[in-house]
């Protein structure tokens, strides 16, 4: 069950809903939209009244997915009303309670027992910053109460890494206890070597001498961000994720060039569906890398490397 809870415009939440139709969504989709032109009471109850739909869901046994776009307009049709009714303003003129207001909102979210139906509600806030600071306000206080934050740059977007993910101020504070054996093994390394990889990028723009080690990190990093690059409406299996991933931080890609990468990952897939479908589907049901299967797989993408270099003639 996928239950969606938009408020803040009236249009975004039409294109939202044209594109949930388009995908069949919709059948299992709720949507609560209280726009801009909206009064302040209503856009401030709309979250609320998308959070007990859900909860209904809930209690019937259902897994739900509730994503709040967004609290910080939610905090400020708050703030206007505190303001009407006279209440002493705190930080950034937002009333004392502001922090509950968000907590007692998202800590409604919950995983029930069997004895009482097992259904779940699982929420997702967004929060818009201001100039990028995600240390104001109403981002802290989303992040206080959040099991982690995931941070999307414009720069990185306008540049063209898409989802604009910035490794460094994304954090998990579940860890690799929600990931499976497969995942939490390939991608151990992976956000460290892309938060170095920044660092490097930045580091070498001042026109730095750059050592062997720091050329291998940083051409590493280049087919990292490339794999992670991903179309939109087109979501990748576990065992693909796994099996790129692991491509990746192997060491696999460092001979291929940066702008053959993504023709590379299209061109493995169809390869491993083709040629070592058994690999694929161990990943899946097992959701594990053995030694075993990392050699099998090694094999694998060693074959395609050279079926690759004489397909593109490099």
């Amino acid at each position: 069950m996928y239950l969606c809870c938009y408020w803040p415009e009236g249009i975004k939440c039409v294109g939202v809903a044209e594109t949930l139709e388009k995908y069949g969504a919709m059948e299992y989709t709720t949507i609560v939209s209280a726009s801009s032109r909206a009064s302040a009471s209503q856009q401030y109850l709309a979250p609320y009244a998308g959070c007990a739909i859900g909860e209904e869901f809930m209690y019937s046994g259902k897994h739900v997915l509730i994503i709040y776009d967004d609290l910080s307009k939610h905090a400020q049709a708050y703030r206007q009303l505190s303001l009407l009714l006279r209440r002493p303003p705190g930080r950034e003129a937002y009333p004392g309670d502001i922090f509950y207001l968000h907590s007692r909102l998202l800590e409604r979210s919950a995983k029930l027992n069997d004895k009482i139906g097992g259904g779940s509600l699982t929420a997702i806030p967004i929060i818009e910053t201001q100039g990028g600071d995600i240390t104001s306000y109403i981002p802290t206080n989303v992040i206080s109460i959040t099991d982690g934050q995931i941070y999307l740059e414009s720069d990185l977007f306008y540049s063209g890494v898409r989802p604009a993910v910035n490794v460094g101020l994304s954090v998990s504070r579940v860890g690799g206890k929600a990931q499976t054996k497969a995942m939490r093994r390939v991608s151990a390394k992976l956000r460290l070597d892309l938060a170095q990889y920044r660092e490097l990028v930045t580091f070498t723009q001042f026109g730095a001498e750059i050592e062997k080690t720091t050329q291998a990190q940083l051409n590493r990093g280049s087919r990292m961000v490339e794999i992670l690059k991903q179309e939109q409406y087109l979501p990748l299996p576990l065992a693909k994720q796994v099996m790129i991933i692991y491509t990746a931080t192997a060491g696999f890609l460092d001979d291929i060039e940066v702008y053959l990468v993504r023709e590379f990952e299209a061109e493995f897939y169809k390869y491993m569906e083709s040629n070592y479908t058994q690999i694929e589907k161990e990943i899946t049901e097992n959701k594990e890398l053995s030694k075993e299967l990392i050699g099998k797989l090694d094999k694998a993408i060693l074959s395609f490397k050279d079926y690759f270099r004489s397909l593109k003639k490099i």
